[in-house]
């Protein structure tokens, strides 16, 4: 067996290996004795069937498997003995010879293979990058205090209907009738808003369901039938106001402070005031933690300056996601691709200059968070311990959430080594002028 290496650069190889008949006569042989002494055929002991009939029926399968063999070895040992720093996975080479898959012949193998650039580059005080620190406005906190207490307000009778209301209607017409039904006046199509303003318990109006309400799932939902039932409906329906349903958002008072922070935690309006400051500033936090950490990917990218092998990768992508992703659709993702992949490298460069670890106890905690979090967005305060626990491990076990999860970890974790080491520029900021940074 020959293997020959030409590299046209410095991040790609072509390996050719020359595989002779006498190369793989040996192992061809012990590969066809492995499936003679399988075999279990009529009118043969097993193991005892001639080896002409084996090789009729197991020859070009066997042949397959023991030349494929010498070559993942081959590629395998090139790959240590060069110290490729591989990237994605060999390639056939577009000029690749024809095989035709017959023993006794010779046979050539072209590969392409690729690796990523050496990395190196330091992280420390001369490295300057600015964490910037939103003001707290009187205007912003009035909008958290009235969102606070609009979360913690009720549906309560209203007079006449507002925009924002609803309504509970009976609606009928000579062919169906449905009873108690409600209206969100805010999601009825815009063009019939106008018939439900301005209404009040008692009142009557014909209405065109099927303009007002465009959406199929949510117009049988409020008749109460099925979809396909709703061809059949005459859409003219009268709609009689039952009562009209405004939202008014809670008091501040203790009773609502104690569903906020639990009884007792809060018991006056400085100190609700304190607690709308604590909320705006962890959200604050949050976001200039995450700008920090866009700026440092791009600061580090940029200084690591790599040049990828793209040709290669363009490639790789279209030939590892067969009938998936087009050539055309490859180039149009690669640059957000191109730059994912530069971070990855460089985040892996960071941890392992510092010898950070990201452990599966990292990765639960991650879930754990996660899943707290989603609960939180349904409005689903103070969930059982267990029921979190359970949910995240439910989480872990997709491979996809497990990967994702562990590479915020690692996010997370190189990111905070650099605010340690580098220099922060802390810049105050309005949350305007925050929001406008590109």
């Amino acid at each position: 067996m020959k293997v020959t290496k030409t590299q046209p650069d410095a991040l790609n190889y072509q390996v050719s290996i020359e595989i002779a008949a006498a190369d793989y006569a040996e192992p061809l042989k012990k590969r066809l004795n492995q499936y003679r002494a399988k075999a279990d055929l009529k009118g043969f002991r097993r193991g005892m069937a001639p080896m002409g009939m084996i090789q009729r029926m197991y020859g070009d399968q066997a042949l397959y498997e023991s030349v494929n063999t010498m070559v993942g070895d081959a590629l395998d040992n090139f790959i240590k003995e060069e110290k490729v720093r591989i990237v994605g996975e060999p390639m056939p080479s577009e000029d690749q010879p024809q095989l035709s898959w017959k023993a006794g012949e010779d046979f050539t193998f072209k590969f392409d293979i690729a690796q990523t650039p050496e990395i190196n580059f330091d992280v420390n005080k001369d490295d300057k990058i600015v964490y910037y620190d939103i003001n707290i406005t009187a205007a912003e906190k009035k909008t958290t205090r009235d969102q606070m207490l609009q979360q913690q307000g009720s549906l309560q009778e209203g007079k006449k209907a507002g925009e924002k209301d609803y309504i509970v209607a009976d609606i009928a017409n000579e062919g169906h009738k449905a009873e108690g039904v409600y209206v969100s006046i805010s999601n009825v199509a815009e063009e019939a808003r106008g018939a439900f303003i301005g209404k009040k318990a008692g009142d009557k109006f014909q209405l065109d369901v099927n303009a007002a309400f465009p959406n199929e799932t949510d117009r049988a939902a409020m008749l109460k039938v099925t979809k396909e039932q709703l061809a059949n409906l005459d859409p003219m329906f009268e709609f009689t106001v039952v009562n009209v349903k405004t939202f008014v958002a809670a008091e501040a008072n203790q009773e609502t402070w104690d569903k906020m922070f639990g009884e007792g935690k809060v018991t006056t309006e400085e100190q609700f005031d304190e607690k709308i400051t604590e909320r705006i500033k962890a959200t604050h936090e949050q976001d200039a933690n995450y700008r920090f950490g866009a700026d440092v990917r791009k600061y580090y990218v940029e200084k690591a300056a790599l040049e990828l092998p793209e040709a290669f990768l363009k490639r790789w992508l279209v030939y590892v996601n067969e009938g998936k992703f087009s050539a055309d659709q490859v180039e149009k993702e690669f640059p957000s691709f191109i730059e994912d992949f530069k971070w990855q490298l460089v985040r892996g460069y960071i941890m392992q200059k510092f010898g950070l670890k990201v452990t599966r106890e990292d990765v639960k905690n991650a879930a754990i968070s996660y899943v707290a979090y989603q609960y939180a967005m349904y409005g689903m305060a103070g969930v059982p311990d267990n029921l979190i626990q359970s949910s995240a491990e439910n989480v872990l076990q997709d491979q996809n959430q497990y990967r994702r999860l562990e590479e915020q970890c690692e996010d997370n974790a190189a990111i905070a080594k650099v605010r340690e080491e580098v220099t922060l520029q802390t810049k105050k900021i309005s949350m305007e002028k925050f929001l406008e940074l590109k």
